[in-house]
């Protein structure tokens, strides 16, 4: 498959994965119409989950128009395993996917994906692609997670941790932005614990406030949610700058 006609729609949560594949497939210059956000309802294994309500204030910064997946569409209840809810919480993705290109003038040309090294999630992915008779830009997928943290520091993401579930990561990392230091430390406790670099097992979770493919910073208030393990802020207030 490759297709030349039509647009290309991005996957996006707001973190720093979803943000990197958009920034990467502007900057290649793919002409990407439409950012997709799924918003489950509850834990899931397909999705990124926190601050999914903020994508609407990054999709003006970004300029680009966002197309919402609610969690009324999912049906991932009815799954009785990892594997069968990761197949249901694809399907309204699909569906909108199916919807979007009904309304649009031309073809999905392809989708864009934050995937660093998870089967789990590309696979089905690809195999969404496969059936839409588009193409996957997974410009993250097995690269280095250092060298990919250093890229999205160096061309001027401002990247504000929101969530954190591992060993060595406390109420402190609430809120953090993820700077050359706290890189440094997080390759400490991947060394000690096994935390990914990237949160690519669910350690952390992020959101993009500023980048160069935005006009706008997402500027935050919030509250800070601990449980003695993990945590998330809670957002009082969000605007764009």
């Amino acid at each position: 498959m490759d297709r030349t006609d039509g647009g290309w729609v991005s996957l996006f949560s707001g973190g720093k994965d979803s943000a990197w594949a958009l920034y990467q497939a502007l900057e290649r210059g793919l002409d990407v119409t439409h950012l997709v956000t799924v918003h489950p309802a509850g834990d899931s294994y397909m999705y990124h989950v926190p601050a999914t309500d903020l994508t609407a204030l990054a999709a003006e910064s970004i300029g680009i128009p966002l197309v919402d997946v609610e969690p009324e569409d999912f049906a991932a209840e009815s799954a009785t395993d990892s594997s069968a809810q990761g197949d249901a919480e694809l399907e309204p993705l699909e569906a909108a996917l199916c919807d979007l290109e009904s309304d649009l003038e031309s073809d999905i040309a392809g989708v864009t994906a934050g995937a660093v090294e998870s089967e789990y999630q590309t696979s089905r992915i690809e195999e969404m692609c496969e059936r839409l008779e588009c193409d996957l830009f997974a410009p993250l997928w097995r690269e280095d997670p250092r060298e990919l943290a250093d890229a999205m520091l160096e061309a001027g993401f401002e990247i504000v941790i929101v969530q954190v579930a591992a060993h060595g990561l406390d109420e402190s990392w609430l809120g953090r932005t993820l700077d050359e230091d706290a890189l440094a430390e997080l390759e400490e406790l991947n060394e000690e614990y096994g935390v990914h670099v990237l949160g690519e097992g669910g350690e952390f979770e992020t959101i993009v406030v500023d980048g160069p493919h935005m006009d706008r910073r997402i500027a935050l208030e919030y509250e800070t949610e601990w449980d003695g393990t993990r945590g998330r802020i809670q957002v009082t207030e969000a605007r764009l700058e």
